[in-house]
């Protein structure tokens, strides 16, 4: 793309920063980080024992799933993901309920909320006494 003309008549190459790149001088990093990550979903009300069991079957599917709270309109899943970056950690947890709906039994609800947080920001959020409390106790859980 052509940028727009400048005070002396020239023109500039405009450029676009893809997600993940690094301004010049910085070190990259090739190491995955921790990311917690909290998925909330919402639909239609299902029966709670047919949500606690498709939760169920989602942690033992995927162990990283730390907790998940329920009612039978809505759900939240809490767990930490190895990610590259935000985008990288993002995009699995938008994947998550959808590519596991019909092997968990998981209900046809929507996401409706995303939050994915860095290691040290979920740290520094439990340390001020506020954030998401820690996932304690792990497992399944009704709201």
């Amino acid at each position: 793309a052509r940028g727009a003309n400048r005070a002396g008549g020239e023109e500039r190459a405009l450029t676009s920063v893809a997600a993940g790149d690094r301004f010049r001088g910085e070190e990259p990093e090739h190491v995955p980080r921790l990311w917690h990550v909290t998925l909330s979903v919402s639909g239609a009300r299902a029966p709670l024992t047919e949500v606690r069991r498709a939760l169920e079957q989602l942690a033992h599917d995927h162990p990283f799933l730390l907790t998940s709270r329920y009612a039978d309109d809505h759900a939240e899943i809490r767990y930490w993901e190895e990610a590259r970056d935000l985008h990288d950690a993002a995009a699995v947890a938008l994947r998550l309920w959808g590519e596991h709906r019909q092997t968990a039994g998981l209900p046809p609800w929507e996401i409706v909320g995303l939050e994915v947080i860095d290691r040290a920001t979920y740290h520094q959020r439990i340390a001020a006494g506020y954030g998401p409390a820690p996932a304690t106790p792990v497992g399944v859980h009704p709201f």
